[in-house]
């Protein structure tokens, strides 16, 4: 398959009931590339698709490495070659554990305790995968602009193409696009009753996945590299 980005993301062990349940939650399975069926949940204020539309196409994931086009001179193989050695290169991370979140209007889940370490990995891979990405086109660098920029920010978009990377880092795993106040109640009782007492304490991150953005806007996991330094 023919991918138009790339991406480095977290994604869940595919034997976790968290991550499963995330992905039937989504109703996407980056893993297999199939639509999945959304749970049934008649006491929520609107459909579960409705509710997961925005976050859907990304699949059960945190971003480690913003989505990417590739640089003139650079493929894919090599791509795949230089994720390979980094990995090979990152220590196992194992923080206290994941619960359920609200950021701003939407729902994520977020780490639990010390996260310095698991801040440092993604500065690593941003960094270190960065001569892998081409420039950003302008039109994407004002949509990111108009949502409105720290000077943090704004000079993270200049150097690295994505304004929430380096020390804007916060690792989470969306689970909704943004909801009304009340909706959004209804909605984190829903999954506080479902999903919280499956999230897992510890939470270990033994491997990292790379990505491919087919042309339907779709991502497709393409290899999951162990840490192993």
């Amino acid at each position: 398959m023919e991918f138009e980005r790339y991406a480095v993301y977290y994604a869940p062990p595919v034997n976790a009931d968290w991550g499963r349940f995330i992905t039937r939650w989504l109703g996407w399975d980056m893993e297999t590339g199939r639509e999945m069926p959304h749970p049934e949940a008649p006491e929520l204020p609107l459909p579960v698709a409705e509710i997961t539309a925005t976050p859907r196409k990304y699949g059960a994931h945190a971003t480690i490495k913003p989505p990417f086009r590739l640089a003139a001179g650079q493929s894919r193989v090599a791509l795949e070659a230089a994720c390979a050695a980094l990995c090979r290169d990152l220590a196992p991370l194992r923080l206290d554990g994941l619960e359920l979140a609200r950021l701003g209007r939407f729902l994520a889940l977020r780490p639990c305790g010390d996260q310095a370490a698991l801040n440092a990995l993604a500065a690593r891979v941003v960094e270190a995968l960065d001569p892998f990405r081409a420039p950003a086109p302008e039109a994407e660098l004002a949509r990111r602009r108009a949502a409105g920029l720290s000077p943090a920010q704004e000079a993270n978009l200049i150097r690295w193409g994505y304004p929430y990377v380096m020390e804007e880092f916060r690792f989470h795993i969306t689970l909704t696009g943004k909801l009304a106040k009340d909706r959004l109640a209804a909605v984190d009782a829903h999954l506080g009753r479902n999903l919280a007492p499956l999230l897992p304490a510890p939470f270990a991150i033994a491997d990292l996945a790379l990505m491919g953005e087919a042309a339907d806007g779709r991502f497709h996991l393409i290899h999951r590299y162990a840490l192993s330094g």
